[in-house]
């Protein structure tokens, strides 16, 4: 029987205390790069997106020119490979979200809006010359692009979809309205998804194209520091080389959607933490009956209950980022961890606003912020009701959509 080896003692008896935002030791599971990665884009968010996040929010602005800085950092596109791209794995970029949503929703959707919605299927699906012409460009921030897939009538049903794109010559007459499109107000190329006689096709639409326009969507409680817009479509005439030739059918904007879900998955995370350490911190803080709020049981028990979902969240976005990286992560799982992590992360912010009572509805505390948010992205690229049916489906075999 072979020897072990003892590891020896650590001074003092045994292993250090727990972190209270790395209780699990996570960290160690990360490579050096990975960490480095997620260490410039937390510099990033202090740095940068805090001190001005809560004038945003208020003001319900996106300040465009960061598009520049996110690309000097490497984050657009940051997970594809070529054409002036990072390079990266799947892990780096799910930990940029997870610290980018730390900062706000808003700045994390312009990552992945960018990234997995747009620069992803011109990536996958488009021809060379497109690759080409739109991806370094993308990844250097010098154009914006927008994912057109929701319409006004037809959100978790896109198959119904009414825009409809159709021949004439040897162009494309491009007619319809999208609905709940982020960055539609500031970008600079849109991929559309209509209805051929093929089936289902995406389209690079320039803003410039005639007949292209856009609406920004006013009075939103939610995800503020974020562009959201209406993107209509009348009789837009395109050349023949504007779809993407790759692709036909749902295919295409579904596997384009679990791009940016998997973002979610790790980015929601980013916010439950913000508004976990803001109610720890509140609680060591805030005297009540003579002493912290902090001493008290049912308080504690609020932040335990909040560090086990924050801690398990956390692991299942790190797993199936790692499946991720060894090409074994089907859609369904990516469900499973939006529907998932979402939810929890809603339910810690909801958690952490009732420690900071009054003080939590105010602005100088991100609770609320974080808590609004997190409404939109629980219905955004999916809701959670669909991410429950595919997951029904995917144990039963039996489709409940319809």
């Amino acid at each position: 029987m072979a020897k072990t080896e003892a590891r020896p003692a650590k001074r003092g008896g045994g292993p250090p205390a727990p972190k209270a935002l790395d209780f699990l030791d996570l960290d160690a599971l990360l490579t050096d790069e990975e960490r480095m990665i997620r260490d410039a884009v937390r510099q990033f968010v202090d740095d940068r997106v805090m001190p001005g996040i809560q004038e945003w929010f208020e003001r319900a602005e996106f300040p465009r020119e960061m598009y520049k800085e996110l690309a000097a950092l490497g984050l657009l596109g940051m997970h594809l490979k070529g054409y002036g791209t990072a390079g990266t794995n799947s892990v780096s970029y799910g930990l940029t979200c997870l610290e980018m949503e730390a900062g706000d929703s808003g700045f994390r959707s312009a990552v992945s809006v960018q990234g997995s919605l747009s620069m992803f299927p011109i990536w996958k699906f488009g021809s060379e010359e497109q690759k080409q012409e739109w991806l370094p460009r993308m990844a250097a921030g010098e154009v914006i692009g927008c994912f057109g897939l929701t319409e006004p009538d037809f959100g978790s049903d896109p198959s119904h979809m009414r825009t409809a794109a159709r021949l004439d010559g040897g162009d494309w007459i491009l007619s319809g309205t999208k609905m709940w499109i982020t960055n539609g107000g500031i970008a600079d190329v849109a991929v559309v998804w209509a209805q051929t006689d093929e089936g289902v096709a995406g389209f690079i639409v320039p803003r410039s194209t005639p007949g292209f326009s856009t609406r920004d969507i006013e009075r939103k409680l939610s995800l503020r520091a974020s562009v959201t817009s209406e993107l209509v479509f009348d009789d837009c005439r395109l050349p023949a080389d504007a779809v993407l030739p790759g692709v036909r059918g749902m295919r295409g904007p579904l596997s384009t959607l679990s791009e940016a879900r998997f973002g979610i998955v790790w980015g929601v995370m980013g916010a439950a933490r913000s508004c976990f350490q803001a109610a720890l911190d509140y609680s060591k803080t805030r005297n009540q009956f003579g002493k912290p709020i902090g001493s008290f049981q049912i308080t504690q028990e609020k932040l335990a209950n909040m560090l086990v979902e924050l801690c398990k969240g956390q692991l299942l976005a790190l797993h199936l980022g790692r499946m991720k990286d060894d090409e074994r992560l089907r859609s369904e799982q990516v469900s499973l961890g939006k529907l998932n992590n979402v939810r929890q992360a809603l339910w810690i912010a909801r958690e952490a606003r009732t420690i900071l009572g009054a003080n939590g509805i105010t602005l100088e505390y991100p609770v609320i912020r974080h808590m609004n948010n997190l409404e939109s992205v629980l219905t955004y690229e999916g809701t959670s009701e669909i991410h429950t049916l595919i997951l029904g489906q995917s144990l039963t075999g039996i489709s409940a959509f319809e």
